[in-house]
């Protein structure tokens, strides 16, 4: 079974500042019909000013994904890490037993536009880390590299969950075929551009769930970015 979240039946948040768009309930944002997909929480997709940011707050027993679509991504945390985020990074910080932080647009001309991702850890209250890693495009050029595993696949972050994100950017025309297993569950995540998703329109904030598919097929119409999580049930 597959089920689109049309980009359009996201919440919205509007601060000025910020601008987000929200795939599952988050914030003042809340729809008991989209809670989540398995463990798979948050998918936030934001744009912030230049200058402006999320000041310092709390997490805890959560696994945070930042990942950069244009722009830079300012982050400073508790455990004394400091870094900026660009396109082709990926950042993970598991907050466990609890973690400040805060996230600035790192550049005083240009909008940082980013998706904040969160994955329930399967264990709680674990010493916090960080990771954050650039992975080149040439390993996710017209294929889905993973990126997040839970034990470091192919050189990708760590996550405390049974769970896996791949990327892709793809080429205008570019077809691929991602094998699935029946048993788990997938959400596929446009990030930029035009494609179909086994035969279904999807454009840039288009999500789709997949149940009991044993593929995932992608044509993209223009150059396209993609995220695909694998979960388990």
């Amino acid at each position: 079974m597959i089920v689109k979240r049309h980009r359009n039946e996201r919440g919205p948040t509007d601060a000025g500042w910020l601008k987000s768009m929200h795939t599952f309930s988050f914030g003042h944002y809340h729809d008991p019909n989209h809670m989540g997909f398995g463990p798979l929480r948050v998918i936030n997709d934001d744009r912030v000013i230049p200058g402006a940011g999320f000041g310092t707050h709390p997490h805890g027993n959560m696994e945070i994904i930042s990942y950069v679509l244009s722009g830079e991504l300012a982050h400073k945390d508790s455990m004394g890490n400091g870094s900026s985020i660009m396109p082709g990074d990926i950042q993970l910080m598991s907050a466990g037993t609890g973690v400040t932080h805060s996230e600035f647009n790192g550049s005083k001309k240009n909008k940082v536009h980013f998706l904040q991702i969160w994955i329930m850890p399967s264990v709680e209250n674990t010493e916090p880390g960080y990771q954050q890693k650039t992975f080149e495009p040439s390993e996710m050029k017209n294929t889905f590299r993973v990126v997040v595993s839970p034990d470091g696949q192919n050189g990708s972050l760590v996550i405390k969950q049974d769970a896996r994100i791949f990327t892709g950017k793809f080429n205008e025309n570019a077809e691929t075929v991602f094998e699935a297993q029946s048993d788990r569950k997938y959400w596929v995540q446009m990030a930029q551009g035009i494609a179909q998703v086994n035969g279904h329109d999807a454009k840039a904030g288009d999500g789709f769930a997949f149940t009991g598919e044993d593929k995932i097929t992608i044509k993209s119409n223009t150059n396209s970015e993609i995220l695909l999580f694998d979960l388990p049930q």
